[in-house]
């Protein structure tokens, strides 16, 4: 199931035929079932994998030959010197001073962390006599306090916290050049000297990619350019509310990814394409990520700026210079997202339903081509246990099976059963066990007489057959995430119904304009009238 945000700061690890219900409303419009069950769960695989490298690395094998350990086992009768232990801890361990300010921009960074990276991938099982590797998963982070002498500052702790938010934007912004050049040069450039694909196919995956560099190198240079003499930057609004405009360029570039997610899945079949990625994530430049990661990072990186002018709002005093260009920039930014969301979900509505296929030509309803957007779309499984690719349009709900590639290698679905438009589309939350009860289920699955996270969908329409499907979800909070957007679906399209219908009642009550300018004159005359 799929589900497009915006909280706007992960990236997610992709399966290639598994997507998950997004809302409409947020720009992550790519995750897939284990992202959005990720996200509930509150886990960070980057910090999983470190923490389990980090172990291994500590307790090596060749940090404790195993010789030692054995002659160790028997008895000695060796005298040890007793310790005293007023000195146990005071004479091995020297305590370390930290200057003030870098010890509290330490506590900011660790209370306020903007650092994200696209998620890797689930991190592989810790085998034993195997030690994990060397290179790390994430950047080293530094402060801005790092950076500056803590014996020339006279600030405040709200200042001080005002410019590590500002060289974070600053250090991110170095970040993204340096890997979307990386993806240019260890990714783009080989796959075609190297022939793995042609010209035109890493065209489509890459998209307008190398467009984003000399946008953001010019983003960086602005910003360093308001550094001080003591690397403080002092008003920051004008050249957001100069820059951002420039980020339209994205309405493109994410726009392409939805085709360039399906294509990078196709190829990754080809066992010569999969080799050469497989090497690429697996070296120490990629930092565990794989192709699809870095490409999505610049959209990550577009929902993070809201966050983190949000932060810089909290942090400016009230009698600053940015006070009121600061809110313009905010409302500048958020503009600009809502609009790169609204043209992707129609690029997403648009491929999809371009793969569509009808074995009966009455399955065509007008809805689907009148849909302008995508609530969710994803696997599920009927009562026969078959499993179906359901999508949810804007006004219309489509169950489908997969059907193979056409001859241009896009994934083709076949549409099953008639399609149930939403405005008599009837939704009923099955409880756990009760689609057993009926024999609905039974034995389906798993074999037990109990089923799991099931929800049942009809239509009662006047000119279609009434029809209902009981439907299972992977687990509960699929389930809540199709529920959820179901219930959305219903809402809006009922209430786009009847505003339509209120609409044409209103037109057709309202009397004759003519007869509206004869009374006004009527009335006027009558106020013109001298008295007698």
């Amino acid at each position: 199931m799929k589900e497009t945000k915006m909280e706007l700061e992960e990236t997610e690890a992709d399966s290639s035929l598994s997507w998950s219900p997004i809302p409409r409303d947020r720009l992550l419009t790519y995750a897939n079932l284990s992202d959005i069950a990720g996200k509930k769960r509150k886990q960070d695989p980057s910090s999983d994998a470190e923490i389990s490298a980090r172990a291994s690395d500590d307790y090596d094998e060749d940090d404790f030959p195993t010789d030692h350990l054995q002659d160790s086992e028997g008895p000695c009768n060796k005298r040890v010197k007793p310790v005293d232990r007023s000195s146990e801890v005071t004479g091995i361990i020297t305590p370390v001073k930290t200057p003030a300010l870098k010890r509290l921009g330490q506590s900011i960074q660790r209370s306020i962390s903007f650092r994200t990276e696209a998620r890797p991938l689930p991190p592989m099982a810790i085998r034993s006599r195997q030690k994990a590797s060397s290179f790390p998963r994430r950047r080293s982070s530094q402060l801005w306090s790092d950076t500056v002498d803590s014996m020339t500052q006279d600030l405040s702790a709200r200042e001080i916290k005002r410019q590590e938010v500002i060289y974070e934007l600053t250090q991110g912004e170095r970040q993204l050049i340096e890997d979307l050049s990386l993806v240019k040069k260890v990714y783009y450039e080989p796959m075609l000297k190297l022939d793995i694909m042609t010209e035109s196919e890493l065209g489509q995956i890459f998209g307008t990619l190398d467009s984003l560099i000399p946008l953001h190198e010019d983003f960086l240079v602005r910003l360093e350019g308001l550094r001080g003499s003591e690397k403080t930057v002092g008003e920051v609004g004008p050249t957001l509310l100069d820059w951002f405009p420039c980020l339209e360029a994205y309405i493109t570039y994410c726009c392409n990814q939805v085709g360039a997610k399906a294509l990078l899945d196709q190829k990754k079949q080809v066992r010569r394409v999969e080799e050469f990625l497989r090497l690429c994530q697996e070296s120490s430049f990629s930092r565990k990520l794989d192709l699809w990661n870095f490409l999505d990072l610049p959209r990550s990186r577009l929902v993070k700026y809201p966050l983190l002018l949000k932060e810089i709002q909290k942090t400016t005093p009230p009698d600053h210079p940015d006070e009121d260009t600061l809110p313009q920039a905010m409302e500048l930014i958020q503009s600009i997202i809502t609009e790169v969301n609204s043209k992707t979900g129609e690029a997403e509505c648009q491929f999809y339903r371009r793969g569509l296929s009808y074995p009966e030509e009455g399955q065509r309803v007008p809805e689907i081509q009148a849909s302008r957007f995508l609530y969710c779309h994803g696997e599920l499984k009927n009562t026969k246990g078959q499993k179906l690719h359901v999508f949810l349009f804007e006004l219309v709900l489509v169950l489908t099976r997969p059907a193979g590639q056409d001859k241009e290698g896009m994934v083709q679905f076949q549409v099953y059963r008639q399609p149930l438009p939403a405005d008599h589309l009837f939704l009923e939350d099955l409880p756990d066990g009760e689609a057993s009860s009926s024999g609905t289920f039974r034995g389906a699955f798993t074999g037990n007489d109990k089923v799991k996270n099931c929800f049942r969908v009809s239509s009662r329409g006047r000119s279609t057959k009434a029809q209902s499907h009981s439907l299972q979800a992977n687990d509960s909070f699929n389930k809540q995430q199709w529920i959820s957007c179901i219930r959305q679906a219903i809402v809006q399209s009922r209430d786009r119904n009847a505003q339509a219908s209120q609409s044409k009642l209103s037109t057709r009550l309202s009397p004759d304009p003519a007869l509206d300018h004869i009374a006004e004159l009527s009335l006027n005359s009558d106020v013109e009238m001298p008295d007698t």
